[in-house]
């Protein structure tokens, strides 16, 4: 992970820590808590779909390459 990812992991498990508000009741949550939930569901599906998009435009890439050097190979073969 980055820097900025691991600040933003250590934020958002912060944030869901320091939300415990009621310890008396096992079946509360707290505002804060359903926040930091949110907040890290949010950042899980960020990285996932940034993850899949990167690797996906380098397959993309690659298979581009690899087309061009086929067609030049071809045009070659014409002539």
């Amino acid at each position: 992970m980055t820097k900025n990812g691991l600040t933003f992991f250590f934020l958002s498990m912060l944030a869901m820590v320091s939300a415990v508000e009621d310890k008396g009741s096992c079946y509360g949550i707290g505002s804060g808590t359903m926040a930091g939930i949110i907040f890290a569901d949010v950042a899980v599906t960020i990285i996932i779909v940034s993850t899949t998009y990167w690797y996906a435009s380098k397959r993309r890439q690659k298979k581009e390459k690899a087309d061009e050097v086929y067609m030049n190979v071809r045009a070659n073969c014409k002539t």
